[in-house]
């Protein structure tokens, strides 16, 4: 298993998904979603897994003008923003090579082991 944790260190879940690796003692990276966020092939990959990009927006994030934005731009337009805009992705993104989670998903990491 490849384990990725995308995530923020004040997020409850990646800090609750870190802890469910931890206590199996499976190897994983965790990457803070504030200080580097993810290349476009790592979105690319994740999107294909979870089924689109407005499954990773958090549609409750407090930057209400940006959710408003991405609803009139073209799809690439709007990847763009997200990508540029890391903090509007919902947390945590487990990525176990081409399958992906989003949010704590302990039932779905179970059949992954």
């Amino acid at each position: 298993m490849n384990i990725q944790i995308f995530g923020t260190k004040k997020c409850f879940d990646s800090k609750k998904a870190e802890r469910y690796f931890k206590e199996r003692n499976i190897k994983y990276q965790f990457i803070d979603m504030k200080e580097k966020g993810m290349s476009r092939g790592e979105f690319n990959n994740v999107k294909k897994a979870v089924g689109g990009t407005d499954k990773l927006i958090n549609h409750e994030h407090k930057d209400k003008d940006l959710l408003a934005l991405l609803q009139y731009l073209s799809d690439e337009d709007k990847e763009e923003k997200i990508l540029e805009n890391p903090q509007i992705i919902v947390t945590p993104i487990v990525r176990n090579g081409a399958k992906a989670t989003i949010g704590y998903q302990p039932d779905t990491w179970k059949d992954w082991e």
